[in-house]
């Protein structure tokens, strides 16, 4: 199983760890694509701070962000699955997870990016500010910059299983399934059941909690009905829509009946 995640925009301090080695990454096909988005945003942080503000669409308050970034190559690094914080992440509560839990979580969580396109949970990254909607000014918009790599590593990453996508929108445009592998791929909406509108808040802590309780029991399903079942074994309210025609990805509407 191959879990693709959203980040979050806030993150942890990078800490006081070893500075980043970007060639110690997961997916090494990523290595030069990663190379050149760093390299630019690094340049663009180190020079005039309200242009880099403006590209990197930081408010007044998150000024500081850009300084953060003009120093990611000497800033400590600490694991992704560290870095990331937020409603998912929460959730999620990756630290609190047995041991046998984390090892499949290392395994099965990609999480996407718009600096270093995706992530292992255990790769050690520096915090950083930089969306997958940002242009850089020598790249252009980061979500199509990436499509082209990720086409070429990240088959190999889902290997046959099941890919479970809960990505936001943003960060699915850098890579699409295709193929056989779109056809093994779930996407989730989580939807209030009385109204059957989607959620915003609960939509992130539900699809943290979805891969808590995946991790935590064990649970491996070997496609997107397998895992329709599991969920449900888990207590969770599923709908499902299988494709209409190969190449497709299933669709999943989980219900909850509160929104907190």
């Amino acid at each position: 199983m191959l879990v693709l995640l959203p980040p979050s925009e806030g993150k942890a301090a990078s800490g006081r760890g070893a500075p980043l080695k970007p060639e110690s990454l997961s997916l090494p096909g990523l290595t030069p694509a990663r190379e050149t988005v760093l390299g630019e945003l690094v340049e663009l942080c180190s020079g005039d701070e309200e242009k880099a503000r403006e590209v990197l669409g930081l408010s007044e308050g998150l000024r500081g962000e850009v300084a953060k970034n003009a120093e990611l190559r000497t800033a400590g690094a600490r694991p992704a699955g560290e870095i990331y914080t937020g409603v998912l992440y929460d959730a999620l509560d990756l630290a609190s997870l047995d041991a046998a839990a984390k090892r499949r979580a290392a395994r099965a969580l990609l999480v996407f990016s718009g600096l270093w396109g995706a992530v292992r949970v255990t790769d050690r990254i520096p915090s950083y500010r930089c969306s997958m909607g940002v242009k850089l000014p020598a790249l252009g918009a980061l979500g199509a910059y990436w499509r082209a790599p990720m086409a070429e590593v990240l088959p190999a990453a889902a290997g046959d299983g099941l890919v479970l996508d809960l990505r936001s929108a943003a960060y699915a445009a850098a890579w699409k399934p295709q193929g056989e592998v779109a056809g093994r791929t779930a996407t989730v909406r989580v939807l209030h059941a009385p109204t059957r509108k989607v959620v915003s808040h609960f939509n992130k802590a539900t699809k943290g909690r979805i891969v808590r309780s995946l991790l935590a029991s064990g649970s491996a399903p070997a496609g997107p009905a397998e895992l329709v079942e599991a969920l449900r074994d888990l207590g969770y309210e599923v709908e499902a829509q299988a494709p209409a025609r190969t190449g497709k990805p299933w669709a999943l509407d989980v219900l909850v009946a509160e929104i907190h």
